[in-house]
């Protein structure tokens, strides 16, 4: 059986996945867009400040109390796909990668949540 010390060194080295993700709501159709460098912590991050009643989103996290969790839904959309090529940058990539999906989804107004085109998280 591995040890905690083990699992932790392991989800440590573990590669960390960018790209694009999106909080849609099924109801009315309206997403919030963004970005990651890290894609775990940002969908779980959303979804737990929503479940707490503090998302700094104030327009989603009133239709989440309203509608209740079960219309949201938490996606990956696109992730960096990986070049070895070295001058390959992740974050390069990523920034073109949210300059197409906020084109394409254009998540801002009656289709979304987002207020600007800064949609990248930590």
């Amino acid at each position: 059986m591995k040890s905690k010390k083990d699992i932790k060194r392991e989800y440590k080295e573990r590669e960390k996945q960018a790209g694009i993700f999106q909080v849609k709501n099924t109801k009315n159709g309206k997403i919030l867009l963004g970005s990651s460098l890290n894609l775990d912590g940002p969908l779980n991050a959303h979804k737990f400040m929503l479940t707490v009643g503090s998302h700094r989103n104030k327009a989603l996290q009133q239709e989440w109390d309203e509608y209740g969790p079960d219309p949201f839904v938490f996606e990956i959309l696109e992730v960096v796909k990986v070049r070895d090529d070295p001058n390959f940058n992740v974050s390069d990539e990523l920034t073109l990668l949210e300059q197409i999906w906020i084109e394409e989804l254009h998540p801002f107004g009656e289709n979304g949540y987002n207020t600007n085109t800064k949609i990248r998280q930590a």
